[in-house]
């Protein structure tokens, strides 16, 4: 007899169990090799390299025109800015034109009206207005008027006024107030 028949049945069981999940175990034991399909029509690793090489040209270009729309649409909008500020500035020296010419003006007019008026009646209105105004006042009339309506004011006023008619002629005090 063989030695297959003389185990017993339990234990002829037990091998056959053991050796099923011993095969069972190994990885790969009933694995098939699969390759990789081959033909004309299967793509090799050479061909998809030459793919994806092709593609990134178009893919980088693509990229390129998009960052270049970008930044022509960022252009416009800064365009748009500019052309808005300049309006802006224009509107602003316009009106700093016609500010200037106002004031020039009103200067003018201010001090033909102080010329034509008494010294004593000047002198009245000229202690009412701030100091930094009526020393530009009488800074523009002729020197024989200015002395008039200075001596017409009182010594306080006319004191203040020619302090600052003197500080505004010395180079060395500063051109910002502080």
């Amino acid at each position: 007899m063989t030695a297959t028949h003389t185990l017993s049945p339990r234990l002829r069981q037990l091998l056959i169990g053991a050796a099923a999940t011993l095969v069972l175990t190994i990885p790969g034991a009933f694995a098939q090799e699969v390759a990789a399909p081959t033909g004309p029509g299967a793509p090799q690793g050479g061909e998809i390299q030459q793919f994806c090489t092709n593609i990134a040209d178009a893919a980088r270009d693509q990229r390129y025109l998009l960052q270049k729309q970008q930044i022509e649409q960022l252009q416009a909008g800064v365009d748009e800015s500019i052309a808005l500020l300049e309006k802006k500035r224009a509107e602003y020296e316009d009106w700093r034109k016609r500010r200037d010419e106002f004031l020039k003006q009103a200067e003018l007019n201010l001090v033909d009206i102080y010329k034509t008026m008494k010294p004593d009646a000047a002198a009245s209105k000229l202690t009412l207005v701030r100091s930094e105004i009526a020393a530009a006042v009488i800074m523009k009339l002729p020197p024989r008027q200015s002395s008039l309506i200075l001596s017409e004011m009182s010594d306080e006023k006319a004191a203040i006024l020619t302090n600052i008619i003197s500080s505004a002629a010395d180079p060395n005090t500063s051109k910002e107030p502080s």
